[in-house]
């Protein structure tokens, strides 16, 4: 390779620096090209750095897009929190104002003390036997309410009886809770009402109060036969009521149901077409065939419905009122302030308190939401069992031997302020021996809860109670 050809292959730099060496070989030259051109920062970020600089030029742009991507997650955690903030700030305005203008415009009404004779059924296969004979006697009409109606082989049979009796003329109507009783088919409402049954759904979601309407439940349980007889309890219709649960530890269902027949069937009436008025709009309340002449019965009692009000205060005056004894039955204890400080002030007093509750939860948390009332009842002298057994769905409060309520309505906030129910109130001293040797069956089947059994918990239940305090009145 000549002269001519190295130079060329030669960065100019170099070049020049070979021609300085050729005119001069004097150390100033050499000095004077290193001034000039080799401590050049031009010339370190030249040639012989070039691989640096990319290096560096790539570190910088990955780095920058690691702080976009950042960025843009950061913005994405922003957008979630603020959608469930707005979320959560529209499910709390839509309950106020929804439960607020129920309250409103609903009405309140206060039944007489009537007189019936007054069956108790505690199991549901009795129950639904006694029913089902009956319902299938009925010569005129037959109105049933039910919370639950499933679907499964037994409430088939409970809508073929009512499918046969349309067929035979008889005047058959079904009101269901629309998210109750959502598990119905559509084949099967067609099916009763190509037979003759008038089907409606009751307290369906709807604007504008979406969320409350979608918790406010019709949970009365409510059938008249020829306006004659009537039943109104804690039992729906489905196998598990007649002790075929799917979940063994539910099994056997233990509940308690009332049979009326005489003055107090005509409430049980009333009620049902009123909760039959809302749901179609069809007023039923001034035909004359549905409120036969009744007889007067042998036990004093009162039918109680409610809609989200009332329940707390009534129950208030008769704790307020026990000298002796005050027994609870529920599947669910979630008291309000107010009772809580009723209850309290019972124990004060010298009353004895016992409260019986599932060991077993059919829902998520509502075991654990009692617990911080346990703690207090506990310290205070109550009696807390838990019934082992099956499942306990009771709704029964039994003040000294003077009176005693039984009906639909939970000792819990859902009860008290939110769904509608209905109770039958009872002033009979027999009639609440009776039920009170029913209730030791049931505290015999259930271990009594100890304050050292809520006393250490685990982290996880502690949470699961933090939860239910937050939603309690949803439970």
């Amino acid at each position: 390779m000549n002269e001519h050809s190295v130079n060329g292959f030669l960065p100019r730099k170099v070049k020049t620096f070979s021609l300085l060496l050729s005119q001069s070989s004097t150390k100033s030259a050499m000095l004077a090209f290193y001034h000039d051109h080799l401590t050049m920062p031009r010339f370190q970020k030249g040639v012989f750095t070039g691989k640096e600089e990319r290096m560096q030029r790539t570190g910088n742009s990955g780095h920058t897009k690691n702080n976009a991507n950042e960025r843009v997650m950061l913005m994405w955690w922003w957008i979630l929190l603020i959608i469930i903030a707005a979320v959560f700030i529209w499910l709390v305005i839509d309950f106020k104002l929804g439960r607020s203008q129920f309250i409103r415009t609903r009405t309140r009404r206060d039944y007489e003390k009537r007189n019936s004779n007054i069956e108790l059924f505690s199991r549901g296969p009795e129950l639904f036997d006694q029913m089902f004979k009956e319902l299938k006697e009925a010569t005129s009409s037959i109105h049933v309410l039910f919370y639950i109606v499933q679907d499964d082989h037994f409430a088939l049979r409970f809508l073929d009886l009512l499918k046969d009796k349309a067929k035979e003329g008889i005047e058959v109507r079904l009101l269901m809770d629309q998210i109750g009783s959502h598990n119905v088919p559509g084949s099967k409402v067609r099916m009763l009402k190509d037979a003759g049954v008038e089907v409606a759904f009751c307290q369906k979601v709807r604007p504008p109060f979406l969320f409350f309407s979608s918790q406010q439940r019709n949970h009365r349980k409510i059938t008249v036969i020829d306006g004659k007889i009537g039943y109104v309890g804690g039992y729906n219709v489905g196998k598990e009521y007649i002790d075929e649960n799917d979940i063994p530890e539910l099994s056997p269902w233990r509940d308690y149901h009332l049979r009326l027949e005489g003055e107090g069937v005509h409430d049980l009436q009333t009620e049902f077409c009123i909760d039959w008025y809302r749901a179609t709009k069809k007023d039923l309340k001034e035909v004359a065939s549905y409120f036969p002449p009744a007889f007067k019965g042998s036990i004093p009692h009162q039918i109680f419905p409610t809609e989200g009000v009332n329940i707390e205060e009534f129950f208030k005056k008769f704790i307020d009122e026990a000298e002796e004894e005050i027994i609870i039955g529920t599947p669910y204890f979630i008291p309000t302030p107010i009772l809580m400080d009723a209850l309290c002030s019972a124990l004060g007093r010298g009353v004895i308190v016992r409260i019986i509750v599932p060991n077993n939860s059919d829902h998520i948390l509502v075991k654990e939401a009692a617990f911080p009332y346990f703690r207090t009842l506990l310290s205070k002298g109550a009696e807390v069992y838990q019934f082992m057994n099956g499942f306990y769905h009771a709704k029964v409060i039994i003040v000294d031997d003077h009176f005693c309520d039984i009906g639909t309505a939970n000792f819990d906030k859902r009860s008290f302020f939110i769904n509608l129910e209905i109770n039958t109130l009872i002033f009979d001293k027999e009639f609440i021996h009776t039920l009170k040797n029913e209730m030791a069956k049931d505290l015999e089947a259930s271990d009594q809860l100890n304050e050292s059994d809520l006393a250490n918990v685990s982290l996880f239940t502690r949470m699961k109670e933090r939860v239910a305090s937050t939603i309690s009145i949803l439970l």
